[in-house]
């Protein structure tokens, strides 16, 4: 028996290794397979030609990567057009959005499949490699797989590779709103990266229910589908969206996304780029969109709207399983009834007693509470211990899969050895707290976030292995393993899945969902005579991933730290100082602010995580040419004033942010394009940031009360503080990267105009 339980465990490690492994396909090297499939190398040099430079929309590395993708379509006989215009999005964010489009036409008169991703880069130093030229890259390869069957689809293909997605989802904005085609569009789908590796995400992007999508998913049969409810019920919560969400919200067409979050660090930075883009990854993709072109191509389009929701999720060997909502609360009260039966067996067999459920409370509440605290304060523990961690704004460190694993092994090892203490409390009144706490927590899920409503599948395998420890005084051990196979195989991905996307600190939902997941386990643990010395060998691994994510701690060429170093003249002070937003500066920018440094108390721009900038000190005035600022007009009408300015920059510059004094605002339209009601009322000062392409000017109409006083402020700003031959800063050292998400580089001009 003893070697039962040993070999038992043994597979129970394994369950864990196979939750991850199966999730998504191994590349091998494929570029002689044939030209009817999908190829990873062939899409790997899309990637390539994409992620030669940076590419963001004004940079001159745009133009490049729009030319390319254009030839690669032409290539496969396609006629391609460009769709060019000004958007300003849901968020102000104005800027010239070029999109690349080309059809292929189908036999039927139905709804079109549209495929989508951007090509655009994140201002200013990423190289997207995986954000999005993988997305781009998947797209072409699988067309070009797809034409050369030679096969005529059913329905219309539509190739949209969009323009300005990092600055607001302004080319999706430009096609929905403007674009004859997007009437025809019945489904999307769309890939994309939030990162640079692990599996690809599928959720979906409806107004409705997700019944029929659902379904016609699973038809269309891909092999390696990651998805679940829960997932895309947290992503609506958050504030990220995608150029689908336009789809969805805008023309009320439904869509599927694709996008991988793993290895997050790389995000928006200098280190999206082609070496790091994992593989495995790449090939997922591909291994998404074969089957679901192959599939959507011939398929009824034309109404895959439902009223019903599916819950869903994804298991290996059974790939995606799914249930209507209507069947949640059955199978709750399925779950209570027989819990409840259970009890009733468990009393009347003496094999439970009110003093022992009561003792099996105690470690239950005590591990969660415990690993509870010590996921909640990871994050503040960690950054005081590495302050330089600060300035990695994604919240996710290079080391940060070593952290998930040392409070993970630290979770286990309190668990086990919490429970060991109790060793003298049999295992079914042990397991009735554990219960009682995970239907606590389906029932709460079925109430209000039924997206995670296929939590209560686990749990009928940790019911029918309290009803076995009932009956038999020794179940059999890889019995008690089988039956917490869909707990392993479910949750054990999430544990790594919500520190990774939302940060390390939200390790609390990794360290608690580790003891959650114990709690299922708990009927084959029980049995073991070993669980202290099992505690004390996961203590062990807690101090060597400890030890291991210490030594990694440290920021080189592989691990660089983020820095930032901005120069900013103020035309209205006549002054000029450096700025930056780290928090720990290094060799690189210290030298600039190191005399006179104080904390600053100008107006930060706009960035993504509202970061601020740390500090700012004294710098040499230098010859900076301010933008001409032209009033076209001025004139009261009525009760409101309406100013007209033409904003026309004197040097080569990337963007210009404009700030307004808070003052209701009746209408503004820059370059024509009018600003949301919505936006308007809820701005707070910032009015619009227009990112330049070819130094075009910005017009400017402002409608506002006649009686009000409208003050506004120019911020005008050109990424190349490192070449220009007014300033010698020298090149960024090798072991850092500019900061994402924050103005880099930059030279930055401040001039303030009031109209009284």
């Amino acid at each position: 028996m003893k070697f039962s339980r040993t070999l038992a465990l043994i597979l129970l490690f394994f369950a864990v290794y196979w939750s991850f492994k199966s999730l998504i396909p191994t590349y091998t090297p494929d570029s002689t397979i044939p030209d009817q499939s999908f190829s990873t190398d062939r899409a790997l040099e899309h990637v390539k030609n994409i992620s030669m430079e940076p590419h963001a929309v004004g940079f001159s590395g745009h133009e490049r990567v729009k030319g390319y993708i254009i030839s690669e379509l032409k290539k496969m006989g396609l006629k391609t057009t460009v769709q060019e215009g000004y958007t300003a999005g849901d968020w102000a964010n104005l800027s010239k959005a070029s999109n690349i489009l080309a059809r292929i036409k189908g036999t039927g008169n139905g709804k079109a499949l549209l495929l989508l991703s951007h090509y655009d880069s994140s201002p200013h130093s990423s190289y997207g490699a995986s954000d999005a030229g993988s997305g781009v890259a998947t797209i072409l390869e699988a067309v070009r797989a797809f034409l050369a069957k030679g096969e005529n689809p059913k329905n219309d293909i539509i190739i949209l590779i969009s323009d300005a997605e990092e600055l607001g989802l302004n080319g999706a904005d430009l096609f929905v709103d403007q674009h004859p085609w997007a009437k025809e569009v019945g489904l999307v789908l769309n890939f994309e990266a939030r990162g640079s590796g692990g599996p690809s995400y599928m959720l979906i992007e409806t107004n409705r229910g997700n019944g029929t999508l659902i379904k016609e998913f699973t038809k269309a049969n891909p092999q390696y589908p990651v998805a679940n409810s829960l997932a895309y019920s947290i992503y609506k919560m958050l504030p990220n969206d995608t150029d689908l969400t336009v789809f969805r919200e805008d023309g009320d067409i439904e869509g599927f996304n694709f996008a991988f979050i793993d290895d997050h660090f790389d995000y928006h930075t200098a280190l999206d780029n082609y070496d790091r883009l994992d593989r495995n990854t790449l090939a997922h993709q591909g291994s998404y969109l074969m089957p679901l072109l192959n599939y959507f191509s011939d398929a009824d389009l034309n109404n895959l709207k439902s009223l019903n929701d599916e819950v869903y999720f994804n298991m290996p060997f059974f790939k995606l399983i799914s249930y209507p909502f209507e069947w949640i609360w059955p199978m709750f009260g399925l779950a209570v009834l027989a819990f409840v039966i259970l009890l009733v067996v468990g009393f009347k067999k003496e094999k439970l007693c009110a003093k022992g459920i009561f003792k099996g409370f105690i470690p239950a509440l005590l591990t969660l509470a415990i690993n509870g605290v010590l996921g909640y304060f990871c994050w503040t523990i960690i950054t005081w211990w590495y302050p330089g961690f600060k300035d990695m704004l994604h919240g996710f460190t290079y080391n940060g899969h070593l952290y998930i694993a040392v409070y993970a092994a630290l979770s286990l090892a309190i668990c086990l050895y919490i429970y060991h203490k109790f060793k003298k409390t049999s295992t079914p009144n042990l397991l009735v707290a554990p219960i009682i706490i995970w239907l606590i927590i389906c029932g709460l899920v079925a109430a209000y976030l039924k997206g995670a409503s296929f939590f209560i599948v686990p749990l009928f395998g940790l019911l029918a292995a309290f009803m076995v420890t009932i009956n038999q005084e020794e179940p059999n051990p890889f019995l008690m393993v089988f039956l917490a196979l869909p707990a392993v195989l479910i949750y054990s991905p999430f544990i790594v899945m919500f520190p990774v996307g939302l940060g390390l600190k939200m390790m609390v939902a990794a360290t608690v969902l580790t003891t959650l997941l114990f709690f299922l386990v708990l009927p084959f643990f029980g049995q073991l005579k070993s669980k202290g010395r099992l505690a004390y060998l996961f203590f062990f691994l807690f101090f060597v991933l400890g030890i291991s994510s210490h030594i990694q701690s440290d920021f080189n060429e592989k691990r660089p730290k983020p820095s930032s170093l901005v120069y900013i003249y103020n035309a209205d002070k006549d002054s000029a100082v450096w700025a930056t937003y780290d928090h720990r500066t290094i060799s690189w920018n210290r030298q600039f602010l190191k005399e006179n440094r104080r904390q600053p108390d100008a107006q930060s721009l706009f960035s993504k995580y509202r970061t601020k900038l740390s500090y700012i000190a004294d710098a040499p005035k230098k010859d900076i040419a301010l933008p001409f600022i032209d009033t076209v007009k001025d004139t009261v009408i009525g009760e409101n004033r309406i100013v007209e300015l033409c904003v026309t920059p004197k040097r080569n510059v990337n963007r210009l942010d404009i700030y307004t004094n808070p003052i209701p605002l009746n209408a503004v339209n820059v370059n024509r394009i009018p600003l949301s009601s919505h936006y308007l009322e809820n701005r707070k000062n910032r009015l619009v940031t227009h990112y330049v392409s070819n130094n075009d000017f910005t017009e400017l109409e402002i409608s506002f009360p006649k009686d009000s006083v409208l003050e506004l402020s120019f911020y005008e700003a050109s990424n190349d503080l490192l070449t220009n031959s007014e300033f010698s800063v020298p090149k960024r050292p090798e072991n850092s990267i500019p900061m994402p998400f924050v103005l880099n580089d930059a030279i930055l001009t401040i001039k303030t105009l009031r109209f009284e």
